[in-house]
């Protein structure tokens, strides 16, 4: 059987920065049917009013969606940076549509860190993933992007991987696909940039015997 995955995200560049290495290992290595839902427009907040730029950052997003392998990509434009202030449920049906049109049996949510779109968007998969009679959804795991999750104080939802995914084969698509992101990309030594993409792969690679690896939380796991 072939895998139906969905990728939720908060932003944009939230799935590759947590986990391009193993998007592009299911697409492309093991032929999983990958789906990525963008919950926000992604610039509304940093670039008030800006359509230009909004476009930008989506036809960034669809080049490295591309490059790993995604079969649909879809971008939704709840306000970026001001999930908080939209009711729950309203998120929570973007989440569900998806869930509901895709069918995805392994579904993966950024992880509820210091970011508070990133902790809606969490709530909301926990809400459209909920076990249910004839659900499709058997295993949930959460990423976490860099440079938000090192962030989280340690009082709060603190990332604990229990799940490692090895990308040796490709964490140079996941480098790439970053590199589409023009406007997120930073210098040398901050997490968005490609030398710290690879030395936080092989940080974590090190750790389970691989040389690179992405590491996940498994939230719920249904063996039937």
């Amino acid at each position: 059987m072939t895998d139906r995955i969905l990728v939720v995200a908060a932003h944009p560049d939230d799935d590759v920065l947590g986990m391009g290495g193993t998007i592009a290992k299911h697409a492309l290595v093991e032929g999983a049917e990958v789906s990525v839902l963008c919950v926000t427009d992604g610039s509304s907040s940093q670039y008030p009013g800006n359509q230009e730029v909004m476009e930008l950052k989506w036809q960034e997003a669809q080049r490295a969606a591309k490059l790993l392998g995604v079969r649909e990509y879809l971008q939704r434009d709840l306000p970026d940076m001001r999930l908080d202030s939209v009711p729950h449920v309203d998120i929570n049906r973007v989440v569900e549509e998806a869930v509901d049109a895709i069918g995805p049996n392994i579904v993966y949510t950024v992880h509820p860190d210091v970011n508070l779109d990133h902790q809606a968007v969490f709530r909301s998969v926990m809400v459209a993933t909920r076990p249910r009679t004839g659900g499709p959804v058997r295993r949930v795991l959460s990423y976490a992007p860099t440079s938000s999750v090192e962030w989280t104080p340690p009082f709060e939802a603190t990332f604990q991987p229990t799940w490692f995914s090895d990308i040796s084969a490709t964490v140079d698509a996941k480098v790439a696909a970053f590199a589409c992101f023009e406007t997120e990309t930073r210098a040398w030594p901050h997490p968005r940039s490609p030398e710290s993409i690879r030395a936080h792969a092989a940080a974590c690679g090190s750790g389970i015997g691989r040389d690179a690896a992405e590491p996940f939380v498994l939230v719920r796991s249904i063996n039937d």
